[in-house]
């Protein structure tokens, strides 16, 4: 889950096929523990070896006794520096032009909106994180791992070491019972290691060190932890594609979500940090600069600016559920470019990264009956078009 309040490179088929029957199917995150021990059923694996390890063998899954010791898979042997250290790719944050392409504005954007709507959170984590912070950094750079990846239990459970989801998971990595226990851990009526800062990190590092091995990217990662490496792997043999956005229309609108809200919170907190409280990134700020920061001066939230003439011609509906605006636009015969300015952080509410269960959508007054009357067939047709995404 990633709301807060609750809140590649080819590889031959061989491999993949190996590390999904041996590794994932028995790695699960959210509620989908049986999909994955279904999938794995379908695979088939065959011995390979590597410079310290021999994956597991045979046609079928072996016991999850058996499949533990086959775990230790930081990534292909390939990819270690000569002293022995896994080379990651560096995790992608805001303004990084080279990563994000042509999505550089959008994420930038994005960004700015989630600190604007997020802002009395992320205030409250950034107020209580020192010392978990502290502990992840030490738990991730013995595994080698990038320390942007402690962001993740920010978005999972806010730094709540209580934290459960409606699914099941615990902890600030809101991991599922299953996969903390074949990941070492201990939960059962009388105690739950799920709950313990240091061990369920360290669960958590090996996961996502056995994700990064098969994925070799970081937002992929991010993606697989949410939904689980089936629905990636999927859109990966959709698309042809290892990259995030080539794949992202074909993942669970929640995972996008997850994945976009991810890179918000590590740009916010490693390069912006200074804006947390202020409620805003001014509109002039280069995300490009390190250096660009405020200083003391009060920003104020940005709120959406409408004419008087603007005001007067528009209505404003409570919604649960996201409507999609293209189709709705057709549909009612509204202008999309209008509905997109006068809803600036719908995206959020669509992606489930929003900070309220309804959305106050704004349309034009003239439409409003129409709307009425059609909203159920908007919303049924919507959840459609959102799942075929």
């Amino acid at each position: 889950m990633h709301d807060f309040t609750a809140l590649k490179n080819d590889k031959s088929m061989q491999y993949r096929g190996l590390l999904l029957a041996s590794i994932f199917a028995i790695f699960s995150t959210s509620a989908h523990a049986q999909k994955y021990e279904n999938f794995v059923m379908k695979s088939s694996s065959k011995v390979i070896e590597t410079d310290t390890i021999v994956l597991c063998k045979g046609n079928k899954p072996q016991a999850k006794e058996q499949l533990l010791a086959c775990n230790d898979i930081p990534v292909n042997s390939a990819t270690k520096k000569a002293n022995g250290k896994v080379e990651y790719k560096p995790v992608p944050l805001a303004g990084q032009k080279s990563y994000f392409g042509e999505m550089n504005d959008y994420v930038n954007d994005f960004v700015r909106r989630y600190l604007e709507v997020h802002d009395q959170t992320l205030t409250s984590v950034q107020g209580r994180s020192s010392t978990p912070f502290s502990l992840i950094d030490n738990v991730l750079e013995k595994n080698n791992i990038p320390k942007e990846l402690k962001y993740l239990a920010v978005i999972e459970s806010a730094l709540n070491h209580d934290a459960v989801s409606h699914a099941g998971a615990v902890g600030p990595w809101q991991l599922m019972a299953s996969t903390a226990r074949l990941l070492g851990l201990t939960v059962n009526r009388h105690h739950d290691d799920r709950t313990d800062w240091y061990k369920s990190t360290n669960a958590a590092a090996k996961y996502l060190t056995t994700l990064y091995g098969e994925l070799d990217d970081w937002l992929l990662v991010i993606a697989a932890y949410n939904s689980g490496p089936v629905p990636v792997e999927r859109a990966i043999e959709r698309t042809g594609s290892h990259n995030f956005w080539d794949i992202k229309k074909y993942l669970p609108r929640e995972t996008q979500g997850h994945v976009l809200a991810f890179i918000a919170t590590a740009s916010i907190f490693e390069n912006l940090s200074k804006f947390i409280g202020l409620g805003s990134i001014p509109m002039d700020f280069n995300f490009n600069t390190e250096n660009n920061v405020a200083g003391n001066k009060k920003v104020a939230i940005k709120k959406p600016e409408f004419t008087m003439e603007e005001l007067k011609s528009m209505a404003i509906v409570r919604i649960s559920q996201p409507i999609s605006l293209e189709f709705m636009a057709n549909e009612l015969g509204m202008d999309i470019n209008l509905l997109n300015k006068w809803n600036p952080d719908y995206d959020l509410f669509i992606y489930k990264t929003y900070p309220s269960d309804f959305y106050s959508l704004r349309i034009p007054k003239d439409k409003l009956e129409v709307f009425i009357q059609k909203k159920d067939f908007l919303t049924k047709r919507s959840k459609q078009i959102f799942n075929e995404l």
